[in-house]
């Protein structure tokens, strides 16, 4: 009965083993807890996976919510003016449609002047003289190389793809006169700008040579020869008669530069101003901490305002697209030769900020570059919008400052430098303009020529306001500088609108790269500024409590000195 009976159990525990795989018994019992907790483990890393996904998503959701709804308002405003094209907008009604992009202009341009002078001051103020003096070379530096690649650039563009060869297009015959200018005029103005007379018209009006066609009247001696007009007989009577003297009045009408103005924010006088202002701070030390301040405060309180103002610039962006969709000419226009300069100037800006500019970012601070512009889409998704590099300001101050984390004291310095003087993408599309005006009229330009044109596109870029169509202004000096008919910038501007954008676009992603290398070549001497002031602030801490003890020594020598 023992042996059966044992038989019998060992059948029934092998059959046990063959229906349930995991062991089954007493000595089964740890292998079961580690089962259990093997399969709830792998529940709970789903069920966090499940969380972690959809908590990124929301993260990145709320990060990217001002881009993304900008992008929105781009599709948006694009859909709204090709549907309102066919209704034939009267001027009246485009102009109601672009009421709300136009109020953000006006919105944006408000905080231009105080941010400028406020982030400048208090930018330089923050430095110490050593830091900012090499800084500003370092950004002197960046600025003008990369404006001559981009006039390189697109010189080779132009020069490859020949857009004014074949058939002239006829010039748009309602783009109004175009105001000649001189180009030593031009640079005289420049430098006067830089130093304004008076700081109040800073704000609203900026130097600007005018001509002035004076009428003069004079009297002029000249030879009558009477031999001529008299017959050979009385000729020989009086040989004389050749030199008679009268005198006659000649009308003489004369050009001359007289001072003038233009309306708009003097940017480049602000920008020598307070980066002036900002440097004598930072030399007074504990006697300008008062004005440091002020400006501290109202550079936050600036910074405020563009992020209350940041939630219409979608609004704002939809209706500036769509008024201008609906305010462009018809589109048959822009064929043949303006077709194929549009293509050249796309491309060449193309080239330029999404592989130069890159590359260089890269080369120097050996970080990915796109991973930066990411966080600059919104800035340059409003540059597109407004077509100002003045009006993005305040929203590139805030993706360099809040999302690419840029040191505040580099961005105060290089963004309102860099949106005055910096224009890479203006660079190019002049000395393609300027080339493509030269191919249409055939005249085969010379390599000292198309040197002139590079020297005088980058030169004009600096002048360049920061406002619309700036651009067609210093187009006029670079056409003189070469000889060729300025009229022919009729021929461009049906486009210009467009090309405007992109080259705004460009300029901005130039400013904030040049930041962001600036900030990463200037680490050491933002360090040794970040140790000057901790030890200011040391000092600062001991010093009352120095006082205090020379107060209470002084007071127990008093009191000793009276008991005795």
């Amino acid at each position: 009965m023992g042996i059966s009976t044992s038989k019998s159990e060992a059948m029934v525990l092998n059959w046990k083993r063959v229906v349930f795989p995991i062991p089954v018994g007493e000595e089964s019992l740890p292998q079961m807890e580690e089962f259990r907790a093997v399969k709830t483990r792998a529940s709970c890393v789903k069920e966090r996976m499940s969380s972690v996904s959809w908590d990124c998503l929301k993260g990145f959701l709320k990060r990217n919510r001002f881009v993304l709804f900008t992008v929105a308002a781009v599709g948006m405003g694009l859909i709204l003016g090709f549907a309102l094209r066919p209704n034939n907008l009267s001027p009246r009604e485009i102009m109601y449609l672009a009421f709300p992009g136009e109020l953000l202009m006006r919105m944006l341009k408000m905080l231009v002047l105080p941010l400028i002078v406020s982030s400048l001051v208090t930018g330089m103020s923050s430095l110490n003289g050593k830091a900012s003096g090499k800084m500003g070379v370092r950004m002197v530096v960046y600025y003008m190389s990369t404006t001559l690649i981009a006039v390189f650039i697109g010189i080779v563009i132009v020069t490859v793809f020949q857009p004014g060869k074949g058939s002239r297009d006829s010039p748009v015959t309602h783009a109004g006169n175009i105001e000649q200018v001189q180009a030593v005029d031009a640079f005289l103005d420049l430098i006067r700008n830089m130093i304004p007379p008076n700081l109040v018209e800073v704000g609203f009006k900026q130097y600007k040579t005018v001509y002035k066609t004076i009428v003069q009247t004079r009297n002029v001696t000249v030879t009558l020869n009477l031999t001529d007009s008299l017959n050979e007989t009385e000729s020989k009577l009086s040989m004389n008669l050749s030199g008679v003297l009268h005198t006659i009045q000649e009308t003489i009408g004369e050009t001359v530069p007289v001072p003038g103005s233009s309306a708009g924010v003097n940017s480049l006088g602000l920008v020598v101003f307070s980066v002036c202002l900002g440097l004598v701070i930072s030399n007074m030390k504990e006697q300008g901490q008062a004005l440091r301040d002020f400006f501290d405060c109202l550079n936050a309180a600036i910074m405020r305002l563009v992020s209350i103002i940041i939630w219409y610039t979608p609004v704002g962006v939809m209706f500036l697209i769509a008024g201008k969709i609906v305010e462009m000419n018809n589109l048959a226009e822009v064929g043949g030769q303006l077709g194929m300069y549009t293509v050249s100037v796309t491309v060449g800006l193309l080239i330029h900020g999404l592989f130069v500019l890159p590359l260089i970012y890269f080369l120097v601070t050996r970080k990915n570059p796109f991973s930066f512009i990411g966080g600059l889409l919104h800035a340059l998704i409003t540059a597109l919008g407004t077509s100002s590099s003045s009006a993005t300001l305040p929203i590139t101050f805030r993706c360099l400052e809040e999302i690419n984390h840029v040191d505040k004291r580099v961005t105060s310095f290089i963004l309102p430098v860099g949106a005055t003087i910096n224009m890479d993408g203006t660079a190019l599309y002049e000395a393609v303009a300027a080339i493509f005006i030269a191919q249409v009229n055939d005249m085969d330009l010379n390599f000292g020529q198309i040197l002139t044109i590079s020297i005088t596109a980058t030169a004009a870029s600096i002048g360049a306001a920061g406002i619309p169509q700036a651009g067609l202004v210093t187009m006029v000096i670079v056409l003189t500088s070469v000889g060729l008919p300025i009229e022919d910038i009729t021929l461009i501007i049906a486009v210009d609108w467009f090309l405007d954008r992109l080259r705004t676009t460009i300029n901005v992603l130039g400013d904030s790269l040049g930041a962001g290398i600036v900030e990463h070549l200037s680490r050491e001497e933002l360090q040794s500024c970040d140790a000057a002031v901790c030890n200011s602030v040391i000092e600062e801490n001991e010093r009352p409590h120095q006082l205090i003890c020379h107060e209470n020594d002084s007071l127990n020598h008093h009191n000793s000195e009276t008991i005795m």
